[in-house]
C-alpha cells in the first residue's frame, strides 16, 4: 500500500495543472506511464473509474479506493467481455452525471456499459475542431458516438451533422448539445452506415467545410459488412474528401495498434490530395503511457 500509495500521489501531482483549469475529467494514472502497468484511473467529476488488466481488482487498490471515499466504479480492460463497471466504494453513482472539459459539458454515466460516453484521449481534439469551426461552417461527425465533436463544432458556430449506427447514441448527443445551451433543432442527426451517407452525400453534393473521422478500429455494419481500420481507413478518407467543400479540413483519427504511426500518416495521404498538408497531434499530456492514438488533421 505504501508505493501504490506514493505512486499515485506523484501521478496526481504531474497532473496539477490540468486541475487547475475548467476542466474536471481527465485520466488520473496512465499505466506503465505512472509506473503502475496495467492500472488506469480516470476522474471524473471527483468520481474515479479504475480499469485493469486481469480478471482481480488488486487488494491494495482496493484499499486505496475505500481510504479516498470518493464514488468509485472498476472495470476490467476485456474488448470480448466489454461489462459495464461495478461499483466499489464511496456513494453509488447511478443516474448520469455531467462532466467539465475546456468549459464544455458532457453527460457521463456508469451505467451506459463498457465505455461511459465520451474518450478522454480526444479532449484535445475536441478543442481543435471547436477553434476550426466557425458561424456559416458546416461540419460532419462520423461514427459519432454521443457527439462530443459535433457539440464542440457547434460551440464554434458550425451547423453540424451527427452521424451514428445507434439511435440511443444520437439521443445522447442530443442531451450533450442541451447541456451546453445548444438547440439540437438547428442541427442533424442521420442514424446509419457511415460509407453509406457518405456516399449519399457526395451524389446529393452536399458537401462540409470540416469532417471528423473516428471510427472503431473494427465494427460491423447492419448488413453484416466489416470495417478494419488497417485495411479500410483509406478508403473511407477517400469517401470523406468527396465530401470536402474547397479549403476544407479531415480530422482522422485512429486507435489501431496494428498501425504504425508512418502507416497510417500514408494511409491518410495516399487518400487525398498531393496539396494537402498533414498535421500530426500529440495525445493530451495526462496520457503519459502507450501512445497509441495516432491523430491527424489534413488540410485540403
Amino acid at each position: 500500500m505504501p508505493l501504490l500509495g506514493s505512486l499515485l500521489e506523484k501521478s496526481a501531482q504531474r497532473r496539477a495543472s490540468l486541475q487547475l483549469t475548467d476542466t474536471d475529467a481527465f485520466r488520473l494514472v496512465d499505466g506503465v506511464g505512472d509506473q503502475l502497468p496495467g492500472i488506469h484511473i480516470d476522474l471524473f467529476a471527483g468520481r474515479r473509474l479504475i480499469s485493469i488488466v486481469g480478471e482481480q481488482l488488486p487488494q491494495d487498490l482496493k484499499e486505496w479506493a475505500a481510504k479516498i471515499g470518493a464514488s468509485t466504479y472498476w472495470k476490467r480492460l476485456d474488448q470480448h467481455e466489454r461489462e459495464s463497471p461495478r461499483h466499489l466504494s464511496g456513494v453509488p453513482q447511478r443516474e448520469p452525471f455531467p462532466i467539465l472539459e475546456h468549459g464544455v459539458r458532457y453527460q457521463v454515466s456508469f451505467q451506459a456499459g463498457y465505455s461511459q460516453g465520451i474518450f478522454l484521449d480526444q479532449r484535445d481534439n475536441r478543442e481543435r475542431v471547436r477553434q476550426r469551426s466557425q458561424a456559416g461552417d458546416s461540419v460532419l461527425n462520423t461514427f459519432a458516438y454521443t457527439g462530443a465533436f459535433s457539440v464542440c463544432a457547434a460551440l464554434g458556430g458550425a451547423i453540424t451533422t451527427t452521424l451514428d449506427l445507434s439511435q440511443p447514441y444520437l439521443d445522447w448527443a442530443r442531451d450533450n448539445m442541451h447541456l451546453n445551451e445548444i438547440n439540437p433543432d438547428g442541427h442533424y442527426f442521420c442514424k446509419g452506415d457511415t460509407f453509406h451517407w457518405l456516399r449519399r452525400f457526395a451524389r446529393q453534393g452536399r458537401t462540409f467545410n470540416g469532417i471528423v473521422l473516428d471510427p472503431p478500429t473494427f465494427s460491423r455494419d447492419d448488413k453484416g459488412k466489416v470495417f478494419r481500420a488497417e485495411e479500410d481507413y483509406g478508403h473511407l478518407v477517400e469517401l470523406a474528401a468527396a465530401c470536402l467543400a474547397p479549403n476544407g479540413w479531415l480530422l482522422c483519427t485512429t486507435n489501431c495498434r496494428r498501425l504504425a504511426d508512418h502507416e497510417f500518416e500514408r494511409t491518410v495521404r495516399d487518400a487525398l490530395p498531393k496539396s494537402t498538408r498533414l498535421e500530426a497531434h500529440a495525445m493530451p499530456p495526462d496520457f503519459v503511457g502507450e501512445n497509441y492514438l495516432k491523430s491527424l488533421l489534413a488540410v485540403i
